[in-house]
């Protein structure tokens, strides 16, 4: 692909967007530009709230990639959204070491108490509740993650109970 082409290609790419991604491939050598492919996804995700698979295109042209190949970054960690999802993402670890220590119960009781199955977002928009291989863990399960960012642990239902009360009465204020 041309520099003209990928030019093209990105300009759907807001002019601060292109910084950011401009900024992160700058920490990289210029034959290795594709190392921040992480990053600009991020960088996507952020200003979106997922990376759909026309951003892929825009990214991997940006970056001088095949667009499967950011693909595959984008489906491989669970970090990147590929829909729009609730305002609290919940990833409830459910790898065989927190099975064994009752995760499945934890995702079964939201699952309740939410009134959605894995996967699925309340009718209100609020919360997404999905599934996560090892968050690392396991001595802490039932596990999860709520945002990518906040890792909760030993979460019985009293603490679920907690948790989506708490994010509901922050929604409230």
């Amino acid at each position: 692909m041309t520099s003209e082409s990928n030019q093209a290609r990105t300009s759907a790419l807001s002019v601060q967007t292109l910084d950011r991604f401009s900024r992160e491939v700058a920490k990289y050598p210029a034959d290795q530009k594709q190392s921040a492919v992480m990053a600009c996804l991020a960088i996507v995700q952020e200003e979106q709230g997922y990376v759909s698979a026309e951003s892929e295109k825009l990214v991997a042209a940006y970056l001088g990639m095949a667009p499967i190949a950011v693909h595959e970054v984008t489906t491989f960690y669970n970090m990147y959204n590929q829909q729009p999802v609730g305002k609290y993402k919940i990833n409830v670890c459910t790898n065989l070491p927190c099975q064994l220590r009752e995760g499945t119960r934890a995702l079964a009781y939201l699952e309740h108490k939410l009134g959605v199955t894995m996967g699925g977002t309340t009718e209100d928009g609020l919360f997404t509740l999905q599934q996560s291989e090892c968050l690392g863990a396991c001595a802490d399960s039932p596990v999860m993650l709520v945002n990518d960012l906040h890792m909760c642990s030993f979460m019985s239902n009293d603490k679920l109970d907690q948790l989506i009360d708490g994010l509901k009465s922050a929604e409230a204020k």
